[in-house]
């Protein structure tokens, strides 16, 4: 599981929202984020020992993921299709 501490960006977020599974992400909230990539982790079986898969997600979700792209299932499937094309250069 992603942690708070390992967060990339997390001096960046805001933390005052409680995690949900709202359809759209905000990406300037943390407790939105941390809950979306780990969701994502377990829905792909991610190992939680991997900080680093999970930091390139968030760093995909951050950086990769078009802006107009807000629901957690247009985020998810964009980054399946996609992720070949940026994945080992974030």
């Amino acid at each position: 599981m992603y942690k708070t501490s390992e967060m990339v960006y997390s001096h960046h977020y805001k933390w005052s929202a409680k995690a949900d599974q709202a359809s759209e992400l905000n990406r300037e909230e943390g407790y939105e984020m941390l809950y979306f990539i780990n969701s994502l982790g377990k829905t792909w079986k991610w190992s939680g020992e991997d900080k680093g898969a999970y930091q390139k997600l968030e760093k995909a979700i951050k950086t990769k993921v078009p802006s107009n792209i807000r629901t957690h299932g247009k985020i998810k499937n964009w980054i399946e299709e996609n992720f070949k094309s940026f994945w080992d250069s974030i």
